[in-house]
């Protein structure tokens, strides 16, 4: 421990600051200690009042986090998986940025040609770091928003068009910052008659709010009025037809080389899982014609690999209805289904008849996809273990283990004790410096929010997003992307190759260890 006493500028008063510096830490951070705790020459009341430690949360640390982490929400031993699925779009097949690009031109196009949009919407292109994935769009009010765990918008991220709404005007539409709960989509992140929130949770939604906002913003600027919902059901109907029709994995098909990467990764874990006996299904929402895309990942005798796989599966109602399977080869067989074979494609189908027909059953089956709402049933109804592909993490770590960010969350924090602190004391001297403080967290916060588009996809200014709610609710493990071959996990990771190992959750505290002091 390392003692710092200097004397204020009103009169005798002096300041106890204590902070520990360690041999491990980087040289940036005892610099950081020394050049930050020096400017906080302010009066203080009594030093026996206040002791604070200028080092890191427990939740914070200057370790660098490795990007191919498994992060487990919940405990797991991959020694009682037997049998693994998987999602086709985001899970084994990784589409490059130019993929946003096409599905945004092809669904603009759909709306002058259509939709009979005016033609100035052309001059429009994708941008690519304009929104993250979980922000909530007011469909009545045309707002794109990030909204935390708790239902209160995060100001600064509220967006009309392509330009933030300042927060006075934010605070008045909404009277305040809480959406109340009937305003919020519905369980499956839809909007639906009452709810005039929409929530945008899979990483095919990115260009889909880029288009809203690029839409209002044309009409706007040229001062046409025009009704928010229609404008909306529009956008989304122009979106789905780029899915449903098929024009994007035509696209796809037709230049493969462009759009899909990190193949030989997601290969070598199918080939890992079956030489160690897993059985495997794929069940995805993709037409058929993820066929090429298949052959170009893993090899033309990709079927081999999969004892069962579903295409056109309509998740979530793939979980829900009673629909009958449909085997398709090269052209549709109508006989009905008495069992499932290896090597087959099948059409549609549902959750129920593929439980019976596989008695696959409860913690033995562990499904990985991208998106949280169309797995949900499969862990609240059936007990089948689930796993989340966040391609997104892996580039929130890589700013996170940047010295600029350890530099700043290590000075926010601080900020925030002393505020805690300093708090109790009510004098005009004491409250002036806490506002001091204050005014410079939130400078702080908004400098780091900037180094990610709209801030972490996992956390607004105070809390967790409602995105990472209902993610830790869902999901028992997160990735980064599916495969993690040559990778050393850290505490809480874990390598899929290593199949005899467990995934174990960080422990956190609970209660009053975890709570900041209110006085």
């Amino acid at each position: 421990m390392k003692e710092l006493f200097w004397e204020l500028p009103q009169k005798s008063h002096w300041v106890f600051m204590g902070y520990a510096t360690l041999e491990k830490d980087p040289p940036f951070l005892k610099d950081l200690y020394h050049f930050e705790s020096t400017r906080i020459s302010r009066k203080i009341p009594n030093k026996h009042d206040f002791v604070t430690l200028l080092r890191f949360d427990p939740c914070i640390s200057t370790n660098s986090v490795n990007p191919d982490t498994i992060f487990a929400n919940n405990e797991m031993s991959l020694q009682d998986i037997e049998i693994y699925g998987f999602d086709y779009d985001y899970t084994l097949a990784f589409y490059s940025s130019h993929l946003h690009t096409l599905i945004f031109n092809i669904a603009r196009d759909i709306l002058i040609t259509k939709h009979r949009y005016p033609e100035g919407l052309r001059k429009y292109e994708y941008i690519p770091n304009f929104a993250v994935r979980g922000l909530h769009y007011d469909v009545q009010k045309a707002l794109l928003m990030k909204i935390d765990a708790f239902h209160y918008i995060q100001l600064g991220t509220v967006y009309r068009g392509l330009h933030p709404v300042p927060d006075e005007e934010v605070i008045a539409m909404y009277e305040g910052c809480h959406v109340p709960l009937e305003n919020m989509s519905d369980f499956y992140g839809k909007s639906s008659h009452g709810h005039t929130m929409k929530q945008f949770m899979d990483i095919f939604s990115l260009p889909e709010m880029t288009l809203l906002s690029c839409v209002n913003d044309f009409f706007m600027k040229h001062n046409i009025d025009y009704e928010p919902v229609h404008l909306y059901k529009d956008v989304k109907e122009a979106i789905r037809d780029v899915h449903v029709k098929g024009i994007m994995y035509r696209a796809v098909e037709a230049d493969i080389d462009k759009y899909i990467c990190y193949g030989e990764q997601s290969q070598a874990v199918l080939n890992k899982l079956s030489e160690h006996g897993k059985k495997m299904f794929l069940i995805t929402n993709s037409p058929l014609t993820l066929c090429k895309g298949m052959s170009y990942i893993v090899g033309k005798d990709w079927r081999d690999l999969f004892d069962v796989v579903i295409v056109q599966a309509d998740k979530p109602s793939f979980f829900n209805d009673r629909r009958k399977y449909v085997c398709q080869c090269v052209a549709l067989l109508w006989d009905r289904i008495h069992r499932l074979e290896k090597g087959q494609i099948y059409k549609q189908g549902n959750l129920y008849e593929f439980l019976r027909l596989t008695s696959w059953r409860g913690s033995k089956v562990l499904y990985f996809g991208d998106h949280i709402y169309s797995d949900l049933d499969l862990t609240l109804k059936h007990g089948w273990r689930t796993g989340a592909i966040i391609p997104e993490l892996r580039k929130e770590i890589k700013i996170m283990n940047t010295e600029e960010y350890m530099h700043m969350m290590t000075w926010l924090q601080a900020l925030t004790g002393l505020i805690e602190h300093m708090q109790v004391h009510r004098d005009p001297a004491s409250s002036s410096v806490v506002q001091e403080w204050i005014r410079e967290r939130e400078v702080h916060r908004q400098r780091i929010s900037s180094m990610l588009s709209l801030g972490s996809l996992f956390r607004t200014y105070h809390n967790p997003t409602y995105f990472s709610r209902r993610l830790s609710q869902l999901r028992r493990h997160l990735h980064a992307q599916q495969s993690f071959p040559r990778r050393t996990p850290l505490q809480q990771g874990v390598s899929l190759f290593g199949l005899r190992q467990s995934c174990c959750p960080e422990r956190l505290a609970t209660g009053p260890q975890n709570q900041s002091r209110i006085k």
